[in-house]
């Protein structure tokens, strides 16, 4: 996968969702998978990547992450 910067929603297997930015999106969600990638997702793997929009820069990932983590469960399914 190309490099850039990355908000994204992991599905983890409780069935509940995970919302972070990256900029290498592939080696994150094998962290999260591996436990180390956030304490969240740690005892919730595991975890499949459901949803991700790629930005320019690390400010505008983190700037929609925040957006999407203000969002209610339905409206996250309705963007995913």
């Amino acid at each position: 996968m190309e490099q850039g910067n990355f908000t994204y929603i992991l599905e983890c297997s409780d069935g509940s969702f995970y919302t972070g930015w990256t900029n290498n999106l592939e080696r994150r969600v094998k962290a999260h998978n591996a436990g180390k990638g956030a304490k969240y997702t740690k005892s919730r793997k595991p975890v499949k990547l459901v949803y991700f929009e790629t930005f320019l820069t690390k400010q505008e990932a983190m700037r929609r992450e925040w957006e999407i983590k203000q969002l209610s469960r339905v409206e996250k399914w309705k963007l995913i």
